[in-house]
């Protein structure tokens, strides 16, 4: 690597960045494409079963693992499932809590607000979706001799992740779902995760279901989710 694009910077490496130069007109015109075309992303419970390959989902996961994270720790762990028995143990699980939050947890008004997008404890998807992909943050890090390694702004860095991660999944043609039964302690045991993971979220990606309905709401206007300091 040559002096020009390499300097050390308290002993360590650092690269140029690349930066995609674009005209003013080229940024408001690709920012708006961007959004028109994510702007049709929706969240899908009804999946065909249509294989997924699995070189997809591996490069959907290489894309999320891009997300800034808390100095650089990256913690978070992908875990990707295709395995029939096994969705169907997690289905069964996640239906279980599913079915107490809907009967005890949940108070009337979060139901009402539920009401318009037909979810309920029912979880089919979590079986004919071809592939779930749960997402597990690292409270902290394991060393050789198996101590505790500091992590940083862990939900804020999965967080990140996990939003790249829906709209890689997006560009890829495909539909996903962020489905957080809780409690999700049920993950960590059937994948068998250590000690220091956590269930994050769980994301079913597939193709949809044809005919698929969603739900025909709205977002919210820029001018309700924004404010200008000019």
């Amino acid at each position: 690597m040559s002096s020009k694009s390499h300097i050390l910077v308290n002993g360590h490496s650092h690269v140029i960045y690349q930066a995609n130069a674009l005209s003013q007109e080229e940024l408001v015109k690709q920012s708006e494409v961007f959004y028109s075309y994510l702007n049709q992303r929706r969240s899908v419970r009804e999946y065909a079963d249509t294989p997924v390959p699995k070189e997809v989902i591996e490069t959907l996961i290489k894309t999320a693992a891009t997300a800034p994270s808390g100095a650089h720790k990256q913690p978070w762990t992908f875990c990707a499932v295709s395995n029939p028995a096994l969705k169907t143990k997690i289905r069964e699980a996640a239906e279980a809590e599913e079915k107490e939050s809907y009967e005890s947890r949940m108070s009337d008004r979060w139901k009402k607000d539920l009401e318009p997008l037909g979810t309920d404890m029912h979880k089919p998807f979590l079986e004919i979706a071809p592939w779930l992909i749960i997402v597990f943050k690292k409270v902290h890090d394991l060393g050789d001799e198996g101590e505790k390694l500091n992590n940083y702004y862990v939900n804020e860095s999965v967080g990140i992740a996990c939003g790249m991660l829906i709209t890689a999944i997006h560009n890829a043609g495909l539909v996903t779902l962020t489905h957080t039964p809780s409690p999700m302690n049920f993950l960590a045991k059937l994948l068998n995760r250590p000690s220091n993971e956590r269930a994050f979220l769980l994301l079913p990606v597939g193709y949809p279901k044809s005919p698929t309905y969603v739900p025909d709401i709205e977002r919210k206007p820029l001018d309700e989710v924004s404010e200008f300091y000019e």
